[in-house]
């Protein structure tokens, strides 16, 4: 697996980020789990190395902010998957303490593998679904940030995700090629959910010329109780 260390050592740089050989000697530990877990679950189309390194690890790691990745910062990845973005931010800042919230437990027994075999310490792995989560009193306005990189519109995930959020903290969600139809469409549900569209950064990933970009969201009054709606509705009828 030196191959894979050795793409995304170039990709990171350039990209301009500064990977120590301790995390890239994670990321290659982590790539070779979702590998091998990807021939028993479906984890991830995308299986290349110069793919994974690209669209998975350089790809979570777009949305990092110093001024918002405070040291000790609590985060929530909802709807994580295969745990992207969150175990690369975990391994490019180790006090994070994170949260992997996923509805598919076989996801999650893959998370916990990797988690362990990288000794990650200061991560929780929840087992729900996005709107029972957000109205659970422990999880509930308990983050510092919520991050995801699911694929559902932003109108929908906004409504799965801001409800995780202190007061304060931020939602940020990494989107593809309709991210500005989508930051228009998601305007009313970001301000019924206590949110303030803050920045949109455009991405530009080393040697693809596909449009993505992050979108950062403040959380600037409490969610309303009615949010999140029961499972399948904020798909069903978006606000």
């Amino acid at each position: 697996m030196e191959h894979f260390k050795d793409l995304l050592a170039q990709a990171a740089a350039k990209y301009g980020l500064n990977l120590s050989e301790g995390q890239i000697e994670a990321m290659n530990t982590y790539y070779r789990l979702l590998i091998e877990w990807n021939e028993k679950i479906n984890l991830t189309a995308i299986t290349q190395p110069h793919e994974v390194a690209v669209k998975h690890m350089i790809d979570s790691l777009s949305c990092y902010q110093e001024d918002i990745f405070n040291s000790g910062t609590s985060i929530i990845d909802v709807g994580t998957g295969a745990g992207f973005p969150g175990i690369p931010l975990k391994i490019y800042q180790p006090d994070l303490k994170l949260t992997l919230m996923d509805s598919l437990n076989k996801r999650l027994l893959f998370l916990r593998k990797v988690t362990d075999t990288l000794t990650l310490e200061g991560v929780d792995i929840v087992h729900a679904r996005a709107e029972e989560g957000g109205k659970n009193k422990l999880h509930r306005e308990k983050y510092q940030i919520a991050v995801s990189r699911a694929v559902a519109r932003l109108n929908v995930l906004c409504e799965l995700c801001l409800p995780f959020v202190k007061t304060g903290g931020w939602f940020i969600a990494l989107k593809g090629a309709q991210y500005e139809d989508e930051a228009a469409e998601a305007a009313k549900a970001i301000t019924i959910l206590g949110g303030r569209l803050e920045r949109i950064e455009p991405v530009n990933l080393p040697g693809l010329v596909d449009k993505r970009a992050v979108i950062y969201i403040r959380k600037i009054a409490a969610t309303p109780q009615d949010y999140p709606r029961r499972p399948g509705t904020p798909e069903k009828k978006p606000l």
